[in-house]
């Protein structure tokens, strides 16, 4: 294999960038010895094992292209490949898996609760439809008691997350799904209005057609299980409840079930009832999530000019290595269960996708969501979906089809293959096809930050740049900007100007220009897509409840929000150019006035049996000038009162002091915080800071949710994914 300089000299590789590679896709021995001394020696790693099931007499050759592939991040693996590929670790190459049908009895469930449990401990996330598990009151017969339900069921699904550590540095992520006829569907729409439940589940309900056309036409919606009807209700007033959890706090998404029944290639021989955690891959019983990113921010010719484009030749070239990387992953993986073995190489579905689509965008200066965005990325999106299917077409004709291709099924009317051009369909005809479904566009949130910071998915940027805390080995912090990798290519080029308009972000967008991308790209993806669409604080509900139906009509597959709230955060800051505060000098300010004006605020700690009384005082100027905190809860006692002695010494110098809730609200209890008013608080100490915040008008200071690796709170959903702006960490990936 060629030699070639270390990605390390990269100029515009991010330190986040390295220290991805290092925490979670460096390999070491478990003696901590290093084998992959540089990310070069990380393709090398992934290349080596995957072309060893070629024939002896090319795999030197296959060897070479997918090193060339992955050089430089053109081609991204997905995390399950990077860490495991080349590896002696029990380990598992597929991201996620589908499980099998849940039976409706007790020995069955813990049977699928076994296999989840060995799924998740080779680094699998897991994807249950729990539609089929009898509802809440309903008769089991021969023990004389009433059926606890599917929720009941889920409860004991996510203690069992708990417990389970997956390969690497990742904790098994899950997706609950159930179908909108089921009678406990409205326990399952809310049933994370409880802030300590099911908090490893992702959860979806299955949208059916009949169920869309009822909301239309204001019809009513029958409960149905096993033939029986347990209730009827107006389908509208059923969708509104979505709509209001999913408004308060991003869940339950929404998937087009029939849609993607309807459109799958294999419908002739699976029927799909649930997704990975992230919704990209809706998979049959036993099915394999297989994911990989061709990185389009990489391949973009003199960018930032008028003659910016992408190189088609390039393209073409990675979409074929890709896609015969992929296929070889089916033949050296190792799988947790011999039935998820028997389900891959019978269909080989891949699904190969993108990232880098924002930052790529900025590159050939076109604004992402604009008309000129969606005509261009539809281009894109087309060329690799049919350059795919081309790659399959000719490993068909050198190792044989899929083991259930059947032709005319295939290309029956309706699936996504029949959409392709004639010539690809008669060739598929002809010559046959090795994978069954070809595209996906994952949540790529890690991985794209290792391979520079570009742009996460099909999704915008998620801010230009951000100040990143880095905390040292000594336990101080220091802090990082992290910019897009466009943003630092254009600075490189162009020196620290401001950015074009061209450079816009997912704050900017409304959320049909985010809708309308999706649709684009949904036309030319035979599985589906992980996609945040971002939602403004302040939009209406019956404007929320519009992106639903827009998604909907646009023949999108599934729908998942975002909007900032109490429960889900806020966004995360982002780096201006507004100047730092200066330092808090000078003299004491004058002594206390016999009466002030101030405020006193109550507040329950869960952990302590009393409650919390809060009272800030203000100067005549309006400004914080003293602080008291008054309880019954004597253990705490001494320390709220230095605290609060030290806070008022600050607030009487004067100056900026929005850095005393900040850092307040860093602050972490090593034995965790709790779930305060619909919130997750790091500790008491923070809750003194976000009253502070309350108090001076600044609560909504832009934070993400806290991330379970690092603690920091840089917790912000990518694709749908929760992905830790500060650590790399992804629930997803």
């Amino acid at each position: 294999m060629k030699d070639v300089a270390s990605p390390a000299s990269d100029r515009f590789s991010a330190a986040i960038s390295k220290e991805i590679w290092a925490l979670k896709y460096q390999l070491k021995n478990h003696d901590g010895t290093i084998l992959d001394h540089d990310v070069t020696d990380t393709w090398k790693r992934i290349a080596h094992h995957l072309a060893s099931c070629e024939a002896e007499q090319v795999r030197g050759q296959y060897e070479q292209e997918f090193f060339d592939a992955l050089e430089d991040f053109k081609y991204l693996t997905a995390g399950r490949i990077t860490a495991g590929a080349g590896t002696d670790r029990s380990v598992t190459l597929f991201n996620c898996f589908v499980m099998g049908t849940v039976p409706d009895s007790m020995s069955g469930i813990m049977d699928m609760l076994k296999e989840a449990a060995l799924t998740m401990q080779q680094g699998g996330g897991i994807g249950y439809d729990f539609s089929t598990i009898r509802p809440k009151g309903a008769e089991v017969k021969g023990v004389s008691a009433d059926a606890s339900g599917p929720l009941t069921f889920m409860d004991v699904w996510d203690t069992m997350c708990k417990t389970i550590m997956s390969a690497g540095s990742r904790r098994g992520a899950m997706m609950a799904t159930m179908r909108c006829d089921h009678p406990d569907v409205v326990d399952f729409i809310t049933a994370k209005e409880d802030p300590k439940r099911l908090r490893n589940f992702n959860v979806s309900v299955l949208i059916t057609d009949a169920f869309m056309n009822a909301v239309e036409c204001g019809k009513n919606w029958d409960l149905v299980f096993g033939g029986k009807t347990y209730a009827t209700v107006p389908a509208q007033e059923l969708w509104d409840l979505i709509m209001t959890s999913t408004y308060a706090q991003a869940e339950p998404g929404v998937i087009f079930i029939d849609r993607i029944n309807q459109m799958n290639n294999l419908k002739y021989c699976e029927t799909i009832a649930a997704t990975n955690p992230c919704g990209e891959q809706p998979l049959p019983p036993y099915g394999a999530c297989l994911l990989g990113s061709i990185n389009l921010a990489k391949i973009v010719k003199a960018p930032f000019t008028d003659k910016a484009q992408i190189d088609q030749k390039e393209l073409k070239k990675l979409v074929h290595s890709a896609v015969r990387m992929m296929d070889n992953v089916v033949d050296v993986s190792k799988f947790p269960l011999p039935e998820q073995e028997k389900e891959a190489k019978a269909k080989r579905r891949i699904g190969l996708g993108v990232t880098g689509v924002a930052s790529a965008l900025a590159m050939c200066k076109i604004a992402y969501g604009s008309e000129e965005s969606e005509a261009l990325l539809g281009q894109w999106m087309h060329q690799i979906d049919v350059e795919a299917y081309e790659a399959s077409i000719l490993l068909a004709q050198e190792k044989g089809s899929f083991p259930l291709f059947d032709a005319d099924k295939i290309l029956e009317t309706g699936t996504h293959a029949s959409m392709l051009p004639k010539g690809t369909r008669e060739r598929i005809r002809k010559h046959g096809l090795r994978n069954a479904l070809l595209t996906s566009i994952a949540p790529t949130g890690t991985i794209s930050l290792y391979a520079g910071n570009v742009s996460s998915g099909i999704e915008p940027m998620f801010a230009h740049s951000y100040i990143r805390k880095v905390t040292q080995r000594d336990g101080t912090k220091t802090e990082e900007l992290v910019e897009d990798y466009a943003v630092a290519l254009f600075r490189e080029l162009h020196g620290d100007i401001d950015l074009p308009d061209y450079f816009v972000t997912a704050q900017t967008l409304s959320p049909l220009d985010h809708v309308r991308m999706q649709a684009v790209v949904q036309r030319w993806v035979d599985s589906s897509i992980s996609k945040t669409i971002n939602c403004p604080e302040d939009i209406s509900f019956e404007d929320f409840k519009e992106v639903y139906l827009e998604a909907w009509k646009l023949g999108c597959k599934g729908c998942t929000t975002y909007r900032p709230n109490d429960i889900t955060g806020s966004v995360l800051s982002v780096e201006t150019k507004e100047e730092k505060p200066a330092p808090v000098t000078g003299p004491i300010l004058a002594q206390r006035d016999e009466a002030m004006d101030g405020q006193t605020y109550k507040f329950k700690w869960p952990e302590l049996p009393h409650a919390f009384y809060v009272t800030i005082n203000n100067d005549t100027a309006g400004n914080p000038f003293e602080i008291f905190v008054n309880s019954q809860n004597i253990e705490t006692q001494a320390d709220m009162t230095a605290l609060t002695r030290m806070i008022s010494a600050v607030f009487r110098r004067g100056g900026d002091i929005s850095f005393i809730s900040q850092e307040l609200k860093q602050i972490h209890d090593p034995r965790g915080g709790a779930w305060v008013g619909g919130s997750y608080v790091p500790s008491l100490t923070a809750a003194i800071g976000g009253l502070i915040d309350r108090h001076t008008g600044k609560a909504t200071v832009a934070t993400g949710a806290t991330c379970p690796s690092c603690s920091e709170p840089t917790l912000i959903k990518i694709s749908g994914c929760p992905t830790c702006q500060s650590c790399g960490y992804s629930k997803c990936g």
